[in-house]
């Protein structure tokens, strides 16, 4: 039986000082001024059209992504968080995340960000290697993120994400280690550390850097987790590692296949109805400028077919590594468990997974080819 799924809110800010070639994010090169009254207008309006997509759940987290958050002054995000607290209803403890870009913005803004409610930060570092981070497109050096994670610990963040990248333009395992280490020396409570990949219409794509090849990453990563591992560094989802009990909430709601309001340009969401049985996806605008000046519906709503349901909860799921339980599955798609039992017994047959007391787990085979499982549920 569906059931309503725990609510999260995604805000979109879309311009960046400049767009990195690997990037497929939907950001853009920001003007000489960024139409930031504007855009908070437009954010304002469509906060009260969608609020009621809620059904009254409370909102147990935020997540603020971009393009590059802290170009947006914290005069903004106060106006825009007194509207969301008027629209919705803030959970006890709610998590409120805000990506910053090293290098971008003005860092003693950490403080004012910190006293409008913003209570963790995830810092896009990439790279502790000044010649990687200009071949990567980045903005800022090393000293910066030092001085930036510093500065935000100063403000009073005491959740802090580092974002940082593996398989690098020609990287050596002892590069790409190397790196990692100097995440891990700040001490964050939580980090993302994930592979470059060539994603379609970027500059990478369409002009190929040599990257780190398939042995030499596999090895590096094997190095990376266990030194994750030995400095306290959790893997609870495919590249996400925090300290206990540190995980990042908003996340984790997506990979559990809960629920989330966009907004912004080029957010999407995912939002359950239970009265017409129906779990709906949201799209928006991509351009700011369109966003900005469409006098339509911010929003278009369109149901998840009942036969795609079980690929685009796996396609969730899988990432965690935990157990993923009849109940949760059931509850978050108002699929019949035993609909999946046939495929999963041909994935437990291949070795891929492991079935007990109503739940599955990925082996570490089936990690190795999580792509491969998730598409069997097509």
């Amino acid at each position: 039986m569906l059931q309503q799924p725990p609510l999260s809110l995604y805000i979109h800010m879309p311009w960046c000082v400049r767009k990195c070639p690997y990037c497929d994010f939907n950001s853009h090169h920001k003007p000489a001024k960024i139409p930031e009254q504007a855009y908070l207008e437009r954010l304002i309006l469509q906060a009260k059209q969608v609020s009621h997509w809620g059904f009254r759940s409370e909102i147990v987290s935020i997540f603020i992504g971009g393009g590059t958050p802290n170009l947006i002054s914290p005069e903004s995000y106060q106006q825009l968080f007194s509207v969301l607290r008027n629209e919705f209803t803030f959970a006890k403890g709610i998590e409120i995340t805000m990506e910053a870009n090293p290098g971008a913005g003005e860092n003693q803004n950490f403080k004012a960000y910190r006293e409008v409610g913003i209570n963790r930060l995830s810092l896009g570092a990439q790279s502790f290697c000044d010649t990687q981070l200009k071949a990567l497109g980045r903005i800022h050096s090393t000293e910066e993120i030092k001085q930036a994670y510093l500065k935000a610990r100063e403000a009073g963040f005491d959740n802090i994400n580092i974002d940082i990248m593996h398989g690098l333009i020609n990287q050596t395992i002892d590069e790409g280690i190397a790196d990692l280490q100097q995440a891990i020396k700040l001490n964050p409570n939580h980090i993302s550390w994930y592979q470059l990949t060539l994603e379609p219409n970027t500059v990478f794509a369409k002009k190929p850097p040599s990257t780190t090849d398939i042995d030499t990453l596999f090895e590096m990563e094997q190095q990376g987790y266990a030194l994750l591992n030995k400095h306290g560094y959790y893997q609870y989802e495919v590249s996400a590692f925090s300290k206990s009990n540190q995980q990042c909430r908003h996340n984790l709601n997506y990979w559990q296949f809960g629920d989330y309001i966009g907004l912004g340009a080029g957010a999407h969401g995912k939002v359950t109805n239970i009265t017409s049985q129906e779990v709906l996806r949201t799209t928006h605008y991509k351009r700011p400028e369109t966003y900005m000046l469409s006098q339509k519906d911010f929003a278009t709503i369109t149901p998840i077919r009942k036969e795609d349901l079980a690929f685009e909860f796996m396609l969730n799921a899988l990432r965690l590594n935990q157990p993923i339980s009849k109940y949760l599955l059931e509850s978050r798609t108002g699929l019949d468990f035993s609909l999946l039992e046939t495929t999963l017994i041909h994935l437990k047959k291949r070795q891929l997974i492991t079935i007990k007391n109503d739940c599955f787990t990925l082996t570490t085979l089936g990690r190795q080819h999580l792509n491969d499982v998730i598409s069997t549920f097509l």
